[in-house]
Parts: C-alpha cells; structure tokens; sequence
C-alpha cells in the first residue's frame, strides 16, 4: 500500500521511521517531510495544510492511507476534507476531526470538556480583553505559581509560569491587550499549576 505521512517534525520522522518498516508499504511519502524522514521515505514539497495540493498528490499516486502527524491540518479539518470528497472519501484518514482536533486546537474547549464531563483537571478561566477583571480576581484565588496559557495552537511557546501575583495580571493584560496573542484568538486561559511529572516527561 502506498501511504503519505503529513507533517515535518520530529514526531513524523519516528511515525515515518516505524511506518517504513512495515513489509505492507510499498510507497511511503512524507509532505512535507525533513532531512530525517528523506532517508526512509519520499519527501514531498507540499505544505501538510495545502488540502488541493494534498488530493491531487493522493490520487496521482494511488494514495492508500493518510497518517496525519501535526495539530495543525487536523484543526484545519483535514479528515473532514477528505470525508466529504466524492473522490477522497475512500481512503482513510488517521487523525480526528476538526471538531475533535478541538481538544488539542483550543485549551479553552479542552477545559471546558474536562469539566463538563467530570475529568479532573486543573481550575481554570478564559480570560480575553472583555473580562479582565474577572481574569483579576481568578487570579487573587490562586496561590502561586500563576499559569497562563494562550488559547489555540501555540507551537509550545503559548505558556507563561509566573511566581508574582502583579506580573502575572501585567503579563494577561499587555499580552491580551497588546496582541502577542492575537493570532490566537486574543485569549488567555488562567490555570491553577498542578504539581507533578507529566506523562510525556516518562515517555
């Protein structure tokens, strides 16, 4: 089977890496690829977000299966636009939704997803320009440390881990106000800091 692989990091390369060694693939391509996946597949000059681009490469190359690796494309609704094309919707996307793609697309509808059905997790509050106050006031319930989270994809530069209560609401208002957040929707999420080790930390 023929198999394209979306996504340029370090995670598609060991996706690649593994992918490669299975005697059922014929083809492996990466889109858009590094260095790394190029030595055991076919890297492809596609950007992972360019659906058009995507479809025309999947079906000139009798495309098997699509393995997405990135948030990116799947919040864009990669799986959905495959799904919903006549001539896509036969071949399998492994990935999510744009809606559920959500959970990791947005702190936001993650948070409140957790709360709704009852997982525990950390108190937090959306906070935006329209509701600093409150952001305020969440803020003097907390005990040090304060975390502030941007909301939306954030390529793991979105989070801010501050020990003083003032520069913790200085630093909601001038990057909410301001816009270093912008590209995320301008809104910031208030989270109580949970001590411990995280999952991935014992991976």
């Amino acid at each position: 089977m023929n198999i394209l692989l979306l996504g340029s990091g370090g995670r598609e390369h060991a996706i690649a890496w593994k992918i490669a060694q299975s005697p059922k693939v014929d083809k492996l391509f990466i889109a858009p690829g590094n260095a790394g996946t190029a030595l055991v597949g076919t890297n492809v000059d596609i950007k992972a977000d360019d659906f058009a681009a995507i479809k025309d490469f999947a079906l000139a190359n009798q495309v098997n299966m699509v393995v997405v690796g990135p948030e990116d494309p799947l919040v864009k609704g990669v799986y959905d636009y495959f799904k919903k094309d006549e001539a896509l919707s036969s071949i399998p996307v492994i990935g999510p939704s744009g809606e559920g793609a959500q959970l990791e697309g947005s702190k936001d509808f993650a948070k409140a997803f957790m709360m709704r059905h009852h997982i525990p997790t950390a108190r937090y509050k959306s906070i935006s320009t329209e509701n600093l106050e409150e952001g305020y006031a969440f803020l003097e319930s907390l005990s040090a440390p304060y975390v502030l989270k941007a909301d939306g994809l954030a390529a793991g530069k979105g989070v801010l881990i501050i020990d003083n209560l003032e520069e913790a609401k200085k630093e909601g208002r001038d990057r909410g106000v301001l816009g270093w957040y912008r590209m995320l929707r301008i809104r910031l999420d208030g989270w109580q800091r949970l001590q411990g080790a995280s999952g991935s930390e014992r991976l």
